[in-house]
């Protein structure tokens, strides 16, 4: 509904509207209502309850204007129009990048039933002919841009027959199609800015697209174009005049009268409140990305969709109401709690977007009126989601009575630390889309949305949340250059289940809210660690590798730095080291001492050992020499395998020593064939030794078996 008309309306009621309590917006505040006995009906007092926050947020914005108000008029044109500050913004970043599309915004329809494509184009063309900003170009004089409205503009219709394709190949062209529109440039000085098709599918079946460059454009201007396609086309297919009220301004009054009244003392109110909440805010939100942040912010996009269930979409409105918060407050505070866990910073800064059409004038008017607000959240001290709440409800309050301040001039002002590889001040932003659009009528056919595919993003993530008749959707536009589509569908799950724990349990602290879904928990707590594998009991783990080797002998099968041995090459250089080892009288239960560096030849090591059929001995060559001596005394080791930059930190020992490095020539004329083993499964496989942190280090035996033991 209306809010500013209904208040309008009761006060041609002589019912009185007022605010009560703390100015910062705090739980304590008081919608007031003075109205003569009988005026309030129970539809009227339930409205009043159901629309208590909003009306809250409606005065303060009325009493703020009340106090430096400048009527907005049908202005004197100058001989150079200004652009609004809004426009501006867009203005220079199409000078920055003229060929970037990702300020296109775009509208796709599915029509059923007798299309009159003649009508259709008729019905647009008196559009622009009603609104001034659909016949505008931006151009530079003096070194400034100025908006130059063309008396007139004719849109041609243009209509793309599919209707020979198979069915199957009707949607992918469709799409086709829409994203070429999509992501061809706008020329702001000397084009339309305005395109639009039919794709014809059958007699029966058509898809509108509608592609405008956001600088003429916002969503709520598709309600007032919808509302009035619908009259105009309607008229003409039953041969009548169209009916429409005259605009009492345009787009270009707006504009001047904006300049102007933001020369007054509104501006520094304005400046002050938003230099005093974003005073020293961090620069960048670090989002765990699945790939490095370029160096120059790219605009590759997508989108990822998740519905909500009528139950939680009810079970959310409820909460808000009994909370005293509007929906936005409370999906803006379960956003920023998300954040929060994702990035465990507890001040974070989140832009959306405000439809500042909250003068009458503005209500039926196409154009890009959209301003931009940075809302920091406090989420320090880990509150409880209720704690949260109540913080963000106040910056909201204090935020939407200070609305004014064009984004790109407190950008100008704060003069944030640049960096080309993201956006100044926030980096993610957080849309309700509630502009009012209602269903499109039009005579003999039945409308619906048409899904196209995003290719851009203007943030490193946007999330869009829309208040349908069957629940809650949230539409996650993101930068493909960041992020995975896998990544986003997780994020928004997690957002799903955050949200329910929030009504279970709204007084749980944020950061032991639930996050992961029913499927990652039943990978995580039991997929996961469901590690039990049936290994064949008669074999060891050489005989198993020797398996492996027959079949991918050229796989690899270790790696180190940039050496790399394949199964093949590490079976031979194994089986040759095992030979000699054998020659040296390594056998079942013959302990032999492995005391390398990290390397390949610490894994050829290890099979030679186990392939003679002996056991290892692991000697760390950083532990102290009196450890060391101690192992290889008390383990009666044999023969010690090594590397020949250990040698000289080895102690005194009695075992035989081979360099594994320097001594290969000892046994690479060895047999590369492998070893027939006689071990056993009660045969020793390996021996360790204890941190000896409580004393003597211990003996740790394990078999084959893997039955260990402590052997004093």
């Amino acid at each position: 509904m209306n809010l500013k008309q209904f208040v309008v309306e009761l006060s041609h009621q002589d019912v009185e509207l007022w605010v009560e309590g703390d100015a910062c917006g705090g739980q304590s505040q008081r919608l007031c209502v003075d109205a003569p006995e009988g005026v309030l009906t129970p539809e009227t007092r339930d409205l009043l309850t159901k629309h208590k926050t909003e009306l809250i947020l409606l005065l303060h914005q009325e009493n703020a204007d009340t106090a430096t108000d400048l009527p907005l008029i049908k202005a004197q044109r100058p001989q150079n129009l200004p652009l609004s500050f809004a426009q501006e913004r867009l203005w220079l970043l199409n000078q920055l990048e003229p060929d970037n599309p990702f300020y296109n915004e775009q509208v796709a329809l599915k029509i059923h039933g007798k299309l009159n494509v003649v009508a259709l184009e008729q019905s647009f063309n008196k559009i622009i002919s009603r609104h001034e900003a659909l016949r505008t170009n931006f151009r530079t004089f003096n070194e400034q841009p100025v908006q130059v409205i063309a008396e007139s503009l004719t849109l041609n219709l243009s209509v793309v027959d599919l209707t020979e394709l198979l069915e199957s190949e009707r949607e992918i062209a469709c799409q086709q199609l829409a994203t070429a529109e999509a992501i061809r440039p706008f020329d702001l000085a000397n084009s339309g800015l305005i395109r639009a098709s039919v794709l014809k599918l059958t007699e029966v079946e058509h898809v509108l697209l509608l592609t405008f460059h956001h600088i003429i454009f916002d969503a709520w201007s598709m309600g007032v174009l919808m509302q009035e396609l619908a009259t105009i086309y309607s008229a003409l297919c039953n041969n009548l005049p169209p009916e429409l009220p005259e605009l009492p301004i345009q787009y270009a009054d707006f504009a001047i009268w904006q300049r102007q009244w933001l020369q007054t003392e509104v501006l520094q109110t304005q400046l002050d409140y938003w230099k005093q909440l974003l005073k020293n805010a961090p620069n960048l939100l670090e989002l765990p990305t699945d790939r490095p942040r370029p160096a120059i912010q790219t605009f590759h996009g997508a989108l990822q969709s998740v519905e909500f269930s009528v139950e939680l979409t009810e079970a959310i409105a409820n909460f808000s109401r009994q909370e005293g918060a509007t929906l936005f407050m409370t999906l803006f505070a379960a956003f920023v709690t998300l954040l929060y866990r994702y990035t465990g910073s507890d001040d974070i800064v989140v832009g959306t977007p405000l439809a500042k059409r909250d003068r009458l004038e503005l209500e039926q008017l196409i154009g890009f009126f959209v301003n931009t607000l940075a809302l920091r959240t406090d989420l320090s001290g880990n509150p409880s989601f209720q704690q949260l709440l109540s913080r963000v409800r106040q910056v909201m309050l204090q935020a939407y009575t200070h609305p004014d301040l064009p984004f790109e001039e407190l950008v100008k002002v704060l003069q944030p630390q640049r960096d080309l590889s993201h956006t100044p001040l926030f980096q993610v932003m957080f849309v309700l889309e509630n502009a009012p659009i209602s269903d499109i009528e039009l005579p003999g056919l039945t409308v619906s949305s048409f899904g196209t595919e995003r290719t851009t993003a203007k943030f490193d993530l946007t999330l869009f949340i829309k208040n349908t008749t069957s629940g809650l959707v949230a539409a996650w536009q993101y930068n493909t250059d960041l992020f995975d589509s896998g990544t986003m569908e997780r994020m928004a799950g997690h957002f799903v289940t955050l949200l329910e724990g929030v009504i279970a349990n709204p007084q749980q602290q944020i950061s032991q809210l639930p996050l992961l879904t029913q499927v990652e928990q039943q990978q995580l707590l039991v997929e996961w660690n469901n590690t039990q594998v049936d290994y064949p009991r008669d074999k060891s783990i050489h005989q198993l590798f020797e398996e492996q080797c027959l079949i991918t002998p050229n796989a690899v099968a270790v790696e180190f730095g940039n050496q790399q041995l394949t199964y093949y090459e590490l079976n031979c250089r194994a089986n040759q080291l095992a030979h000699y080892l054998k020659s040296l009288g390594a056998k079942a239960d013959v302990l032999v001492g492995l005391c390398v560096e990290r390397s390949l030849e610490m894994v050829v090591g290890l099979l030679g050992i186990l392939k003679a059929g002996g056991a290892y001995v692991p000697l760390d060559p950083n532990y102290p020499q009196e450890r060391l001596a101690f192992m290889l005394e008390d383990a009666q080791v044999s023969v010690l395998l090594t590397q020949q930059s250990l040698v000289e930190r080895l102690p005194e020992h009695q075992a035989k020593l081979v360099c594994l490095d320097t001594d290969a020539g000892l046994f690479s004329q060895s047999s590369q064939e492998n070893l027939i083993s006689s071990v056993q499964v009660n045969n020793l496989a390996y021996v360790i030794y204890t941190s000896g942190s409580t004393g003597q280090p211990k003996l740790i035996s394990c078999t084959w078996k893997f039955r260990c033991q402590f052997l004093d």
